[in-house]
């Protein structure tokens, strides 16, 4: 099914082409390309592909229950005027998968189950498209639609954004006239605020479980529910994290819409623009309007473009085409729906300055920049030149979570993310990517797995990991497209320590090149991620594989490498890039003992001294003073 879209408005939107029309106008293709996989009564729609943990049903419910948000999104945005078949069409799908007589009924609300999390995204629903369904229904018909939600109350979730799952179903019952536990509500939103790490940010849970869902869900969830139930106070701290957040996170957009490929449920694709949206729906959003549409805007054309919707119209499991190594256990075929919250902005009215203003550049279309985020323990350095956004990591590893025995999540434990590249990941990920090993005479190489988050200034980050006898402490310097990567390994003698930069990916070979300490995989279009040993590093190669990776099926990483470790300390540095056109400049690197100074090609000279807890003195250059833009602060 082929993806018709208005003309683009170079006038409005001078940057994407897209207007309010054309998000329109994919929401209706999306829409009508899941109807042929609807069962009867459209009580379910079960997509192709792989079944999740849940089984058929529930995956049928998951089908419903996402696409339906996205229906709400569309019904409420025009207010009620929409082909009546689409009303229609939902309508009869919840009379019937509250029937427990029909053969398509949704399964029951139960502990733990993935029932709960597509409940409260039918309730969000609901609430939007009230007017025009739930109040259009029976008595008898809302009575159960009422009784099947209710199974919600006093059943157990994770301790993670499931909470908020319960907050804004049973607020939906709240209003209407349903029974609900007023404490619950009170006890999922109490518990949100002990995972709130400050400046905006959320950990998903207890431990450091920083990604997408801190906007997606923790976020949202509140800030939605706060304007379901009317309250203001609440609404009113949400709105001020949700503003200091959007501050941030503006800049994980690259100039072609790509977001930085980093956490879990990255099927959900789009869904990453879901806070911006928010930020204006509320209130809340320190962008401008047209800021705010077109970073979106990018966003959905940049998948739209690449596979997302595919041929038939439908999201796949994968990031552009199918890949499961993004997936999770819970991901069934219509898991990437999720993708519906990116539409939120529908529900903004047409005359919404969101809407009528004309398109302003993203941040990295303007400038360098680098943005310290102390909170998650990140560096964001993104250059304007190739439109590349790198997201340094010395913070989140969703510790808690984390299987002991079996091998570290590659969205999570990895040194960087970017936009244009993804991590190795699945059964052929040879695991070298933006990872500092240390190999045991054997082959066998130490695993980051808990990230100890040590320091976090000015451009400037540190953490450090154990691995029985290994310890290896890594501070980061970014300047421009370049991380210059300082490790103080601890280690026993003979060991070999290599140090892997980006993954890149293609759909073709990749050309790829090693001289010295030296190693470079380069794209077609240009694009190059690469590797320069600085001091300590005694060779270097590329590592290939295919079907491993998201962004192609042909990966390759370049990677440094140490001979023989002399056991105790040694101090290693490295510089790695990801960037359109040629390698960035090396520094001038000078090392004594555990103090490392680096003369950066700008004539900036930074000093870092590898304590135990590492530390950074950065002077600038003669008049220069600092060249790149502290993003937290930047003019809106």
């Amino acid at each position: 099914m082929h993806l018709h879209l208005p003309p683009p408005d170079e006038s409005l939107s001078p940057h994407t082409g897209w207007t309010r029309a054309h998000w329109e106008a994919v929401a209706d293709h999306l829409l009508a390309s899941v109807v042929p996989y609807a069962t009867d009564g459209f009580a379910q729609y079960r997509l192709p592909g792989r079944a999740s943990r849940s089984g058929v049903a529930s995956d049928g419910l998951e089908g419903y229950a996402r696409t339906f948000l996205l229906a709400a999104f569309r019904i409420a945005g025009a207010g009620g005027d929409v082909p009546p078949a689409l009303i229609e069409r939902y309508a009869d799908g919840l009379v019937a998968g509250t029937d427990p007589a029909h053969p398509y009924a949704w399964p029951a609300l139960t502990d733990m189950s993935q029932q709960l999390v597509e409940a409260a995204s039918i309730a969000l629903a609901l609430h939007e498209t009230r007017p025009w369904l739930f109040d259009r229904l029976s008595p008898a018909q809302r009575e159960r639609v009422v009784d099947w939600l209710a199974g919600f109350a006093g059943r157990r979730t994770p301790d993670n954004n499931w909470v908020l799952f319960r907050v804004v179903t049973e607020q939906f019952l709240a209003g209407a006239g349903g029974p609900y536990e007023p404490a619950e509500i009170e006890a999922g939103l109490d518990r949100i605020e002990d995972w709130y790490a400050g400046d905006g940010w959320y950990s998903d849970g207890a431990g450091k479980n920083f990604d997408y869902y801190c906007g997606w869900a923790l976020h949202l969830y509140p800030s939605l529910w706060a304007r379901m139930a009317g309250d203001t106070a609440r609404g009113q701290r949400y709105a001020a994290r949700l503003r200091r957040f959007l501050e941030q996170y503006q800049h994980f957009f690259a100039a072609d819409g790509a977001p930085v490929h980093q956490g879990r449920s990255l099927t959900y694709r789009f869904a990453t623009v879901a806070p911006l949206w928010l930020g204006a729906l509320t209130g809340a959003s320190p962008l401008p309007p047209g800021r705010t549409r077109r970073i979106a805007s990018g966003v959905l054309r940049h998948f739209a473009g690449r596979g997302a919707p595919d041929g038939r119209g439908l999201l796949t499991l994968g990031w552009y085409d199918p890949f499961p190594p993004v997936t999770q256990p819970y991901s069934g075929p219509a898991s990437p729906y999720w993708a519906s919250k990116a539409f939120l902005g529908l529900l903004l009215p047409p005359g919404h300055p969101a809407w009528t203003r004309p398109e302003e550049a993203a941040p990295v279309e303007t400038a360098d920049v680098a943005l310290t985020m102390p909170a998650p323990g990140w560096l964001l350095h993104a250059t304007r030149a190739d439109g590349v956004v790198r997201l340094v990591n010395h913070g989140s590893d969703r510790d808690r979570v984390q299987d002991p025995d079996g091998p570290p999540d590659p969205h999570y434990l990895k040194l960087a993310y970017a936009s244009h590249a993804g991590p190795e990941a699945g059964e052929r990920a040879p695991g070298v990517d933006n990872h500092l090993a240390v190999v045991a005479p054997g082959g066998t190489a130490s695993r980051r797995r808990r990230i100890q988050p040590l320091a976090a200034a000015d451009r400037f980050a540190a953490s450090a990991y154990d691995d029985g006898p290994v310890r290896v402490v890594t501070a980061s310097v970014v300047d421009g497209a370049a991380e210059i990567r300082i490790h103080r390994v601890t280690a026993p003698p003979g060991c070999r320590v290599r140090d892997g930069g980006y993954a890149l990916a293609a759909a073709v070979p990749l050309d790829l090149r090693h001289e010295g300490t030296a190693a470079l995989a380069r794209r077609p279009d240009g694009l190059g991620s690469g590797v320069r040993g600085l001091h300590g590093h005694t060779g270097a190669g590329v590592l290939t594989a295919e079907g491993a990776n998201a962004f192609g099926r042909h990966s390759a990483t370049p990677y440094a490498v140490a001979g023989a470790h002399p056991g105790g300390t040694a101090i290693y540095v490295s510089l790695v890039w990801l960037a359109g056109g040629a390698e960035p400049p090396a520094p001038d690197v000078r090392v004594a003992g555990d103090v490392v100074t680096l003369g950066l090609p700008g004539g900036d000279t930074v000093t870092v001294v590898m304590a135990d807890v590492p530390s950074c003195e950065r002077t600038p250059a003669a008049g220069h003073g600092n060249r790149s833009r502290d993003a937290g602060r930047l003019p809106l």
